[in-house]
């Protein structure tokens, strides 16, 4: 793992998270226990909306902190209720914190290889929907990360299991001079959370 990725992790807090945020987080952490007991594989994907922050920057760490714990068989993935494209704070933020990103192709939609160790397949970040041929169709957790998501799909066609674990968008900072510190304080916050749960999970 790189070392500024493996500095930051260092420096999480997961005894911050509150008792009402972790029972949130528990059936994940069930999903994955399970499939590690059975030596099965370990899809998550991971839903918003637009499939342009939150989504990603859950993508991203979810793989990254599967790898830093040994849980082996992790597939993270990211869709939306609609395609639009990967916000560039997203992959920004994400780059400050030691992330290797590079632009494979430009356009309305780019697509980024996202890279936290040397060794691994990159993660490849685009915005697709929910459904997409990129993603998973069954024996998955569909973990919605927007309320909006949330609230537009009851139903995840596939999804062994649908979880609600949503966050606060960083979006109502676009454009403000708060923008860099709300999208690293959101990332954080995921990268916090999903160490917490791949923490607890006994392999």
């Amino acid at each position: 793992m790189y070392s500024e990725i493996e500095k930051l992790i260092q420096t999480l807090q997961p005894d911050t998270i509150s008792e009402s945020r972790k029972t949130i987080l528990q059936p994940l952490i069930d999903f994955v226990q399970q499939k590690t007991n059975n030596n099965q594989e370990i899809r998550i994907n991971f839903i918003c909306t637009h499939n342009s922050r939150r989504s990603h920057l859950s993508q991203a760490w979810g793989q990254t902190m599967a790898n830093y714990f040994n849980i082996k068989q992790v597939f993270c993935y990211s869709g939306g209720t609609e395609a639009t494209a990967l916000f560039p704070m997203a992959a920004e933020t994400l780059k400050k914190s030691g992330f290797l990103i590079k632009t494979i192709s430009e356009g309305s939609n780019p697509v980024y290889s996202i890279k936290y160790s040397e060794n691994v397949h990159p993660i490849i970040g685009f915005s697709k929907k929910l459904d997409d041929d990129f993603n998973p169709k069954s024996e998955f957790a569909a973990i919605m990360t927007c309320d909006s998501a949330n609230e537009a799909c009851p139903f995840v066609p596939g999804a062994e299991k649908r979880i609600p674990i949503t966050f606060e968008d960083p979006k109502a900072f676009d454009n403000t001079p708060l923008q860099a510190e709300k999208y690293n304080e959101r990332s954080l916050q995921i990268a916090t959370e999903l160490f917490y749960v791949f923490s607890q999970i006994k392999s």
